[in-house]
């Protein structure tokens, strides 16, 4: 399965980085990675994120620690749609 980042998805993974490295650099560079793998091992198994209800094509959310990613699956390809905190309205 290919792995493809909306524009979005992209931002929202800067914005994250750079809010957590406002007061530490070290946190930031662990929180990106640990999101990164976390994204990375849907590949392999994408139906482990719920579904989420009232949308069009089979999108799904992972609960990762205290962040929330959001995707897409289509045949043999996974689009992250979003990436946010728990606590960002959203």
């Amino acid at each position: 399965m290919n792995l493809i980042f909306s524009k979005a998805a992209v931002h929202d993974l800067v914005r994250l980085r750079d809010f957590i490295a406002q007061h530490s650099p070290e946190a930031a560079q662990r929180v990106a990675q640990r999101l990164r793998g976390a994204i990375q091992k849907l590949v392999d198994t994408p139906q482990i994120g719920r579904p989420v209800d009232n949308m069009l094509g089979e999108i799904r959310e992972l609960i990762f620690g205290k962040y929330v990613v959001r995707y897409e699956v289509r045949q043999r390809y996974l689009y992250i749609l979003r990436i946010w905190h728990g606590k960002e309205e959203h």
